[in-house]
């Protein structure tokens, strides 16, 4: 496989604005206005948003692309889950504000907010982070009612330091060899969605279950993988839900120099932990004797 790089902290590869040389100068993320999580191993920052496969559309590969907009995606899923536009308080704070505001708001758990919330794995040793916890605090400083929510990108493939190396020295664009690992769909996020949907169904105040949000590209693989959206059948939301919504770039709109290319909410779809059990363990098998022909293929 190979790419370009389509972001390059946080702005267009492209963009020669004085914002995007200053957030490249200074390895910033503007998104977060902090300084770029991402790294090569020898920890040197990377800056890359978004890869370009080449006979694709951009695909974002950092999670903190989805962060735009000052964490728009956690504002849309507590409408989606308690209505209204309830103030998001970072966790430790909520309490205090709902008392003081006598109004309800909702307690974010999650880095940079109220740190992360584990989830415990069976045995009782070690276990699974969720991204966000939401938790809805009424107006006397109760907790209501809550839901988790999962962010995730796809990982890269292959090496685009030669990109990152024109970008940094030369503003060129050049072709790399990084692609993007869509075989983590099916060996981790899938699993771990459904592991994380099953413990959350047994939480007496998670009446809303978790939320799933991913790039388009992402969740159109997620979908191949299952066999097809319409397999999915859409539920109202319930404690056993899980919710996919999904996110691009408004290649539409564009943007100008010295602007993040807007996202855009592109598809909510809800349906139950047990229909996404059923369509992961669906597996399509390819015709049978395939390894006997490869076999003798190979024999000549």
């Amino acid at each position: 496989m190979a790419g370009t790089i389509w972001e390059f902290f946080g702005y267009r590869a492209e963009d020669r604005s004085t914002e995007a040389q200053e957030a490249k100068g200074r390895s910033r993320c503007p998104i977060i206005n902090d300084t770029c999580e991402k790294s090569f191993n020898d920890g040197i920052i990377s800056g890359v948003c978004t890869i370009k496969p080449m006979t694709t559309n951009p695909v974002i590969c950092c999670p903190i692309r989805l962060y735009a907009d000052g964490y728009k995606i956690l504002h849309d899923i507590s409408a989606k889950a308690f209505g209204g536009n309830l103030k998001l308080v970072p966790g430790g704070d909520a309490v205090s504000r709902a008392k003081t505001a006598k109004e309800p708001c909702v307690a974010v758990f999650g880095k940079r907010w109220g740190g992360e919330l584990r989830l415990p794995q069976k045995s009782g040793v070690g276990g699974y982070f969720v991204d966000w916890v939401l938790a809805k605090i009424d107006a006397t400083g109760e907790l209501e009612e809550f839901v988790a929510v999962e962010v995730q990108t796809i990982d890269t493939t292959g090496n685009y330091r030669n990109g990152y190396s024109a970008l940094i020295n030369d503003g060129e664009i050049v072709k790399t060899t990084a692609g993007l690992n869509w075989e983590n769909v099916s060996k981790r996020i899938l699993p771990q969605l459904i592991y994380k949907g099953q413990i959350l169904q047994r939480e007496e105040l998670c009446k809303k279950g978790l939320f799933f949000v991913s790039p388009e590209p992402v969740f159109g693989r997620i979908m191949k993988r299952l066999g097809g959206q319409e397999g999915l059948i859409r539920y109202a939301l319930q404690p056993a839900s899980i919710t996919f919504v999904v996110y691009n770039h408004d290649h539409e709109v564009g943007s100008d120099e010295g602007c993040l290319v807007p996202l855009k909410e592109t598809l909510t779809h809800s349906t139950t932990v047990y229909k996404l059990q059923e369509a992961f363990n669906n597996v399509t098998l390819p015709e049978e004797n395939v390894y006997r022909d490869a076999i003798l293929k190979a024999l000549g």
